[in-house]
């Protein structure tokens, strides 16, 4: 998604969108695959957030997008974690 801001018209969405974009750019700054890792720990909880959101209706495109978005946040934040391990 652009920096001017999503399309996906829904205040949860936005709020989550600030929070989970401040995260993003710090696992990106991070040196220390452990420091990603805890940042990453963050993702998954913000993300976890929009895919258990109450609102959610499978009929509304901008709720698909919402989830689709968030499903490869998760996924990305869990590949992290596991790197960690390595």
């Amino acid at each position: 998604m652009d920096k001017e801001g999503s399309k996906i018209s829904c205040l949860k969405f936005q709020k989550q969108e600030s929070l989970i974009r401040d995260i993003i750019e710090k696992i990106n700054m991070a040196r220390v695959v452990q420091q990603k890792a805890r940042f990453a720990e963050e993702l998954e909880k913000e993300v976890g957030a929009l895919l258990s959101c109450a609102d959610h209706d499978s009929k509304r495109l901008d709720c698909g997008h919402c989830h689709f978005i968030a499903t490869l946040r998760k996924k990305t934040a869990n590949l992290i974690i596991k790197a960690k391990k390595l």
